[in-house]
């Protein structure tokens, strides 16, 4: 940008350099110079300005960061939302009032727990969206070490109502849980995993990308067992409860569904398993799922295959 300023003075001075001078004759026909000082005058003020230009642009660049307080609020709040908490704690040792704004952490709070029965009911005297968002992040961590004491932590607190529904919301829209302490979790509470499951909403999805999704939120077991078959049972009522047109023109129940889940589970650890040399073709995959669902038409499990081929495991 300096260059570029020079450039324009230096062409300024050209433009002047260039205009004729003015003469004045005096009374015995000499003639004097009456602007080349002006003229002068007018170069010099012309490479002040880029001076003070450059100086402003020096200054600017020392100074570093924009003062947010020197702009609107509605802008720089804007510019705070894209931060995370931290540097939204940082940038409060600088911009208190502004960083310690209720708006923007209570977007960071439902940003992160989309769902907390406090949300929903009269703030308390001194009640801060920021001071919420450091007791779900405790919660959280201590969720993470103990899903039950986690579970009380929030419930004590006033974050959550103790009903299997508020649980299952919390967890549906929360994704700072971790997977292994939340399948203990809802293996031991089946009334907040019936609640989870009616959460989900399967309509017009194909098959296998409706238990993908299932699979993201309530993670399958490692092992094949009662936890398991009980989450394919608690997934195909749910789908066909959300696909009614499509399980009457397919022939599918909550039965066939159960199998059809079973063979998609198979076929991916059979395709996406380096120790498995010979895979299951596309044929045989036919030919064996509709050995246990005979009703179901063989383009429908061909597309079934493919999908698995194509996208992946349905459990990862």
């Amino acid at each position: 940008m300096g260059q570029g300023l020079w450039r324009v003075a230096r062409n300024q001075q050209f433009q002047q350099g260039f205009l004729e001078p003015s003469y004045l004759t005096t009374d015995n026909g000499r003639r004097i110079i009456v602007n080349d000082n002006l003229n002068h005058r007018r170069n010099m003020q012309g490479g002040m300005d880029i001076y003070h230009l450059l100086k402003a642009r020096k200054a600017k660049d020392e100074q570093g960061f924009i003062n947010l307080e020197m702009l609107p609020p509605e802008l720089s709040l804007t510019i705070l939302s894209y931060l995370n908490a931290t540097d939204l704690c940082l940038a409060s040792c600088v911009w208190q009032d502004l960083a310690n704004d209720d708006l923007l952490w209570q977007g960071l709070c439902k940003s992160t727990w989309g769902h907390c029965s406090i949300y929903h009911k009269r703030y308390p005297p001194g009640f801060s969206y920021r001071n919420l968002y450091m007791r779900l992040d405790e919660g959280s961590l201590t969720f993470n070490a103990n899903p039950h004491e986690g579970i009380e932590y929030f419930l004590s607190r006033g974050i959550l109502d103790d009903t299997p529904k508020e649980i299952a919301k919390f967890i549906f829209y929360t994704r700072t849980l971790n997977w292994k302490n939340l399948r203990v979790y809802l293996d031991e509470r089946r009334d907040v995993l019936d609640d989870l499951v009616t959460l989900h909403n399967f309509s017009n999805q194909f098959l296998p990308n409706a238990l993908r999704e299932f699979f993201r939120h309530i993670h399958a077991p490692e092992e094949r067992g009662e936890y398991l078959e009980t989450l394919i049972t608690k997934f195909s009522h749910r789908f066909c409860a959300c696909n009614p047109g499509l399980a009457r023109d397919l022939g599918l129940s909550p039965d066939a569904v159960y199998v059809l889940c079973y063979s998609l589970i198979l076929l991916s650890i059979d395709l996406a398993s380096p120790h498995v040399k010979n895979k299951m073709s596309k044929r045989e995959f036919i030919r064996n799922t509709r050995r246990a669902a005979q009703n179901i038409s063989e383009e429908f499990v061909g597309h079934l295959y493919d999908n698995i081929y194509l996208v992946g495991h349905v459990a990862v």
